[in-house]
């Protein structure tokens, strides 16, 4: 069948598969305006009757569409969780989302999102500083002596999410995984984002490995640097 436009495609679905919930929203892509030819509908759906949360992928009035089900009790266990991991994938796509259905349930709900998501996640320790400090010094040392192209291009990946993640949690801002790293990072600061992606993208085309370290030293730089002698974990 020809699809349908998102918002129209969303009522008709929650018409015929959740006619009695209590909420219904359309987040994602769609709603930011940034779809893409692979774009799939997001459908955050409240029930009071069902007995436990779930998520399911289908396919209808011409979409890929991904639904998160949840009654009116244990989306809260989510929206606490997903804050534990400083990656608000709920809150986030409540906050964002676009009203379908309401049962004078989801305006409350949007600004429990909206009040997390303003209040960023939870402090670092000066302990869990120290420790990712030692974690992207290592993976940089790693990273600098090694003359495996292969090997090299993994150690990479994960100097990009140890720094990201540390820029963003030592600023109390959230974090994400895939294209939300970036996003993350602009949502932080448009400069160091553009910085970080072209020093990882020259590595992958070029090789040149300076660009990385350079930035790994500066992000270290500003917590008394490089964090390598003297470290001791779970030593009584």
């Amino acid at each position: 069948m020809d699809r349908l436009e998102p918002i129209a495609a969303a009522n008709q679905f929650v018409k015929k598969h959740f006619p009695d919930c209590d909420g219904a929203l359309l987040s994602g892509s769609v709603v930011r305006g940034e779809e893409t030819s692979t774009s799939d509908l997001d459908l955050v759906i409240f029930d009071q009757n069902v007995k436990s949360s779930y998520r399911e992928s289908l396919h209808e009035f011409g979409w890929p569409i991904e639904i998160f089900v949840h009654n009116l009790h244990f989306y809260k266990y989510f929206f606490e969780d997903d804050c534990k991991q400083a990656k608000p994938s709920l809150p986030r796509m409540v906050s964002e989302g676009i009203i379908i259905k309401d049962n004078e349930i989801i305006h409350e709900i949007k600004n429990e999102a909206k009040i997390i998501l303003e209040n960023g996640p939870e402090k670092w320790t000066e302990e869990t500083i120290q420790l990712k400090r030692y974690f992207i010094t290592d993976a940089l040392m790693g990273f600098k002596g090694c003359d495996n192209r292969a090997e090299a291009l993994f150690i990479a990946n994960t100097l990009a999410d140890l720094i990201s993640e540390f820029v963003l949690r030592t600023n109390r801002k959230w974090i994400g995984t895939s294209k939300w790293v970036v996003r993350s990072l602009k949502q932080y600061d448009e400069d160091f984002a553009n910085e970080f992606v072209e020093a990882f993208d020259h590595f992958y085309i070029t090789n040149d490995k300076s660009k990385i370290i350079r930035l790994g030293d500066i992000v270290l730089q500003s917590y008394g640097g490089p964090l390598f002698e003297g470290f001791s974990l779970g030593k009584n």
